[in-house]
């Protein structure tokens, strides 16, 4: 599930999941960026995954329970890089500074909340 390049030998991925809310209206914005920002990453050497999500309802007919997110403003992007030194290569990237300082005033939140993963 790593995408198209794989993990180095010693088997040191950095998961992680990033989230945030857009605030009213603003959504379709925060998605533009999203979208652009992940063409930037998806090019990184050390970038094994960028997958964007969008929180939205279950499927119509589904018998489930919906989490606490809210449907439609809530994104989050799952992420997967080669090692700590490619997921420090990515913090440092310049469009990503970029990124969220255009993000900053479209959020409730801060800045987007970090989730870090691991396999289990």
């Amino acid at each position: 599930m790593t995408g198209p390049r794989e993990a180095d030998a010693s088997g040191a991925v950095v998961w992680l999941m990033a989230e945030f809310t857009a605030l009213t209206g603003r959504e379709e914005e925060v998605e533009r960026l999203l979208l652009a920002l992940a063409d930037e990453v998806r090019r990184e050497p050390g970038c094994l995954e960028f997958q964007p999500h969008r929180v939205v309802a279950p499927p119509a007919g589904v018998d489930v329970a919906a989490g606490p997110a809210p449907v439609g403003t809530r994104f989050v992007v799952v992420e997967a890089y080669r090692d700590r030194e490619a997921f420090t290569a990515h913090l440092a990237a310049p469009y990503g500074a970029v990124f969220n300082g255009a993000l900053g005033p479209l959020i409730v939140e801060d800045g987007s909340v970090l989730t870090f993963l691991a396999r289990g």
